[in-house]
């Protein structure tokens, strides 16, 4: 395994729609067949804002009216490090939709407290928190 001492950033939006949260089933990309939360990564000199309204906008087709700091998460546990930032979604309207077909399988809703068993590890500590309503987590 090739270490890299790069940080990265990682941007992440929770979308909850009557108590559910929007996760996507990763498709041929690191973590396939796991659920994680739509996001990316940040690119150079992008508002944080801008960046999870583009992610969350280029891979469900959803606009956020609002989006509010939920967490951050230092994820350090792997060959990469990330800090992964979420935001929540506010005024949300539409059903999600499959815009990158060749990295997501499917949108579905789950309850926060059901959540999947195969959640995403570079967002599970991050899901993990939020429905703990915790705004800082080290994974």
């Amino acid at each position: 395994m090739h270490r890299d001492d790069r940080i990265r950033a990682g941007v992440n939006v929770f979308v909850i729609r009557k108590g559910k949260l929007l996760l996507g089933k990763r498709l041929h990309a690191y973590g396939a067949g796991t659920w994680g939360l739509p996001g990316g990564h940040l690119e150079y000199k992008e508002a944080m804002t801008d960046a999870a309204r583009r992610e969350l906008r280029e891979e469900t087709g959803l606009r956020a009216r609002r989006l509010t700091f939920a967490n951050l998460v230092n994820n350090a546990h792997q060959a990469h490090h990330y800090l992964q930032v979420g935001f929540l979604a506010a005024g949300v309207q539409g059903t999600p939709k499959r815009r990158e077909p060749e990295k997501c399988a499917t949108w579905a809703w789950f309850d926060l407290k059901k959540l999947p068993k195969n959640l995403f590890i570079g967002h599970r500590a991050q899901i993990r928190a939020f429905a703990r309503k915790r705004a800082f987590a080290e994974d």
